[in-house]
C-alpha cells in the first residue's frame, strides 16, 4: 500500500471519529435521567473508542506530520474519555485544556488531510 493510500485511510478514520464524537456528545434524548446516562455513555464510548481506533490506523507509511497530529489527537481523546469516566465535570480545567488542545489538533489534521 502506498503512502497516499495510508494518508487517505487515516484521514477518513479521523473524519469518522470526529463525526462519531460530535454526534454522540451532542445527542439530546430529553430530561429523563436514564436517557441522559445513555447519551453520556455513548459519548464516552465514542471518545475512548475513537482514540484507540485512530491509534490502530497508524503505521510507518503514514506521513510523519500527520501521524504525529493524529497520535496527539487520539491521546487527548483517550484522556478526555477517561476523565469523563472518572467523573471530571465539564468545567474541570484539565478537561477543558485537553478539549481545547484536541480542537486545535483537529484543525491541524483537517489542514494536513486536504
Amino acid at each position: 500500500m502506498q503512502s497516499g493510500d495510508q494518508k487517505t485511510q487515516v484521514c477518513d478514520a479521523f473524519t469518522m471519529v470526529r463525526n462519531a464524537v460530535s454526534l454522540q456528545t451532542n445527542a439530546d434524548l430529553g430530561n429523563d435521567r436514564v436517557a441522559q446516562q445513555a447519551v453520556a455513555a455513548n459519548a464516552r464510548l465514542a471518545t475512548l473508542g475513537g482514540g484507540e481506533f485512530l491509534l490502530s490506523r497508524l503505521n510507518s507509511s503514514v506521513p510523519g506530520d500527520l501521524a504525529d497530529a493524529v497520535r496527539s489527537f487520539a491521546d487527548d481523546l483517550t484522556y478526555i474519555g477517561m476523565g469523563q469516566l472518572a467523573g471530571a465535570p465539564a468545567d474541570d480545567p484539565a478537561q477543558s485544556n485537553r478539549e481545547k488542545t484536541a480542537q486545535a489538533t483537529a484543525a491541524k489534521i483537517d489542514t494536513l488531510c486536504r
